[in-house]
């Protein structure tokens, strides 16, 4: 395969892997000649400043998920999909207002030591091991899967080759040095991962013009398709069943984005390390500005590209290599790395860079999380209560390099999935609306006991498969399935969450007859107090967005 990387291009590649590797491994050196304490390697000394954690939290959430399925499904549906990264923004602030003041004042390491200190050790284990479980066979498999295929497209090596360089590099430095070393170079990754991503969509958007640059190539993309440009879809759209309209304004769009952002481990992990309460805040509304920015270069691309291929004379004038590994309704996740093969010399390798950044740093990130988890809550919790600092470091190491290696065989599996980015939406949304009913009613309703919370989280999964299966999955025959409508997942998502919450408050009143629970929390009111930058950036965020659904309504 003809890949059209010159030396320039492996050149810019080579020195961004040796900076990060440097940079990396000189954070994770010794200091004094001191062992890291579990402190060190699993909250980076609980020393981290805002930006580092607002960069961070774009780095380890931006993957090949991200520039990869994202761009396309900006390809297949269109903008619409942004809402993923635009809700976000909000829900960013939400976790910094009402989350965040609450795990610092318990002082946790993890989200299910959380759960110990609001409701038991036993449901502790039950979350421990499926965070672990995710993690390892979904989240670390899928950046995997789609990072090789990033690198196969864009530099022809084989699958096999890049899921091995990809776990190489990721390893080299994450598993040392934990999550300061992770955390820095992640600061220097968004920085090539915005540059690169906003040099593909110029000069995508410029290739749609004929040369007349990015704003005219943006007015034609939205002239040229203007389908694509809706945020709201409309019951009639071939997508509705993945962005339902209005519900995703109002629905299951908010159960996705409050599970992920407000109790998942390796994104609330980097506001846990930080220096306070106030700079983790300031760190959060960074990051909500970033995720304004992110489908400008995640999602234009993709419809980009849908553009040149649905017009002959655009595909023409990319010549015989445009014919190649041409992304399709059927294969839209082809194309990111189909866009970056026709960039200049140099350009190129910039925003192949971009791409191996989003995928390392959040491969790092997971990586370190599962340790975390396992080590902290699961070993230290279960198998050696008494394990000392030099101990839990060197568990969570070879707990990293395990999930490492089990993630690197479940990657090529996971091959022939049309729109990557929805399928791991969808069969997230399976079991992440009880889960987050029962940190919601844990964090603000006293009254919410530990076994209403068990079996809200068991319940939720017959609940979750009901409506993804249902009643026309086993009665087919019957007039009866006719009357349970086919509901799109982000619906099913928000009727999970409602119903676990119904279960919860169900069987927390029966076995307290309406009193507190003992381990129930109480809030003060300053326990939600922001500063004035916190509220002033916050309406600013919220103006935007407002404008931006305004416009693309």
């Amino acid at each position: 395969m003809n890949t059209g990387f010159e030396t320039l291009d492996y050149v810019l590649f080579v020195l961004y892997a040796l900076l990060i590797l440097s940079v990396g491994l000189f954070v994770s050196r010794k200091k004094d000649g001191k062992e890291k304490s579990a402190e060190d390697y699993f909250l980076a000394s609980k020393s981290l400043p805002w930006w580092a954690i607002g960069t961070s939290l774009i780095a380890a959430n931006i993957s090949a998920e991200q520039f990869i399925g994202m761009s396309g499904s900006g390809f297949a549906l269109g903008l619409a999909i942004s809402s993923y990264e635009w809700m976000a923004a909000i829900t960013l602030l939400i976790v910094g207002k009402f989350f965040l003041p609450v795990f610092m004042k318990k002082g946790i390491y993890t989200i299910p030591e959380f759960v110990e200190k609001r409701y038991s050790s036993e449901l502790k284990r039950i979350l421990a091991v499926f965070w672990v479980s995710l993690y390892v066979f979904v989240n670390i498999a899928s950046v995997l899967y789609l990072g090789a295929l990033a690198m196969h497209t864009v530099m022809g090596v084989s699958m096999t080759t890049a899921i091995i360089g990809l776990s190489a590099f990721a390893a080299a430095y994450s598993l040392y040095g934990g999550l300061a070393s992770i955390a820095w170079t992640d600061s220097i990754q968004v920085v090539f991962l915005i540059l690169g991503g906003l040099v593909t969509t110029y000069l995508a958007l410029n290739t749609v013009s004929g040369g007349e640059g990015w704003w005219q190539g943006m007015q034609l993309i939205y002239e040229k398709a203007p389908e694509k440009f809706h945020m709201i879809l409309p019951n009639d759209h071939p997508e509705y069943m993945n962005l339902p309209g209005l519900g995703v304004l109002l629905g299951g769009m908010w159960v996705a984005n409050l599970y992920y952002w407000g109790f998942n481990q390796y994104i609330i992990q980097r506001a846990l390390a930080a220096k306070s309460l106030q700079e983790a805040q300031k760190g959060i509304v960074l990051a909500a500005f970033l995720k304004i920015l992110l489908p400008f270069i995640i999602v234009i691309p993709g419809i980009a590209a849908y553009v040149i291929v649905q017009d002959s004379t655009l595909l023409g004038s990319l010549g015989e290599a445009g014919l190649q590994n041409l992304p399709s309704s059927a294969q839209a996740d082809k194309a990111y790395p189909w866009l970056i093969q026709f960039l200049p010399t140099g350009l190129k390798g910039l925003a192949f860079v971009a791409l191996a950044a989003a995928i390392v740093s959040s491969l790092a990130s997971m990586l370190n999380s599962t340790a975390t988890i396992f080590t902290m809550d699961i070993y230290k919790g279960y198998l050696k209560k008494d394990a000392n600092d030099g101990q839990l470091v060197q568990v969570g190491r070879l707990v990293g390099i395990i999930a490492l290696i089990i993630g690197a065989l479940l990657a090529p599996l996971l091959g022939g999935i049309p729109q990557a980015f929805q399928f791991i939406q969808e069969y997230t949304g399976i079991v992440s609306p009880g889960i987050l009913a029962v940190f919601l009613m844990g964090l603000f309703w006293k009254k919410a006991t530990n076994q209403g919370a068990i079996k809200a989280v068991l319940l939720s999964i017959p609940i979750a498969m009901f409506f993804k299966i249902g009643p026309k999955g086993w009665l087919t025959d019957s007039a009866i399935a006719n009357w349970f409508p086919n509901l799109p997942f982000l619906d099913q998502m928000a009727y999970t969450l409602l119903l676990s919450m119904a279960v919860l408050v169900f069987f927390s009143w029966i076995e307290n007859k309406g009193k507190d629970d003992s381990k129930g929390f109480t809030h003060e009111k300053e326990t939600f107090a922001t500063n004035r930058f916190f509220n002033l950036n916050s309406y600013i965020v919220l103006l935007i967005l407002a404008f931006l659904y305004a416009f693309f309504w």
